[in-house]
């Protein structure tokens, strides 16, 4: 399974096992809270002034 702009942070989570390290390296420390269930990544990422493609990259290594 593929994590794209549209997959909500709380999906993330179950999809990548390394996930909440990569979004906490980004800045991302709130994952946990309510509205991160229901956010998207690019809602995230905009959010918190990260380059979108740069996090869709690292979240998607290794996965198949």
């Amino acid at each position: 399974m593929k994590i794209t702009k549209d997959t909500l942070i709380s999906d993330v989570l179950k999809i990548n096992p390394k996930g909440a390290t990569i979004l906490m390296g980004y800045g991302m420390g709130c994952l946990g809270c309510p509205s991160a269930q229901m956010e998207s990544l690019e809602q995230a990422a905009s959010i918190h002034g990260i380059d979108l493609d740069e996090l869709l990259t690292k979240l998607n290594e290794g996965l198949e």
